[in-house]
């Protein structure tokens, strides 16, 4: 008897708690449909609040990269060839430029850099070294550019076709059937 009762007891409770959680999860959804009416009424922004509050960039204080060309057409090559380019530019700023980092798209790229500040009127060279080893097909690998200019980000890329290498000359075209 004191276990068929002590049974309904815990179900009582059971079914008591799960009702408060639907209440519960209902009034939090409730909230949050009335927040994002409010918003649809209100249409304004609304600025998060880890949001910094940014001022325009004085422009003498930054660099301008003047490239003769952001982008160079490499061609075909076949597949282990190494291609080396730079890409030379002049700051038209009227302030030193500093380039601060540059990354490279892929393992397979790898970039040099005037590391000096340049002054304005000045030249500066990015040298990106392009390894085709294991590529094949065409290729566009990018380099990043990070610096005090307007915008902060620069892109230079390559770009090509590599040839894969014949790993066989007798090797069959495809799988083969017994």
């Amino acid at each position: 008897m004191k276990i068929k009762l002590l049974s309904v007891f815990a179900l009582v409770l059971v079914l008591a708690s799960s009702c408060e959680q639907k209440n519960d999860q209902a009034a939090k959804i409730q909230a949050l449909e009335d927040k994002i009416a409010q918003l649809e009424n209100n249409n304004t922004a609304i600025t998060p609040v880890n949001a910094q509050t940014t001022t325009s960039a004085d422009p003498s204080t930054l660099g301008a990269f003047g490239f003769s060309e952001e982008e160079f057409d490499f061609g075909t090559i076949n597949e282990g060839q190494v291609i080396e380019h730079i890409f030379n530019f002049t700051n038209n700023g009227q302030s030193p430029l500093v380039i601060s980092n540059i990354t490279a798209s892929c393992g397979c790229t790898s970039p040099e850099w005037t590391k000096t500040p340049v002054n304005p009127g000045e030249k500066g060279f990015v040298k990106v070294v392009f390894n085709s080893t294991a590529k094949s097909g065409a290729q566009a690998p990018t380099v990043t550019i990070q610096a005090n200019t307007n915008p902060t980000v620069t892109r230079l890329r390559m770009k090509g076709s590599v040839t894969p290498k014949l790993v066989g000359a007798s090797a069959p075209a495809g799988p083969l059937k017994r």
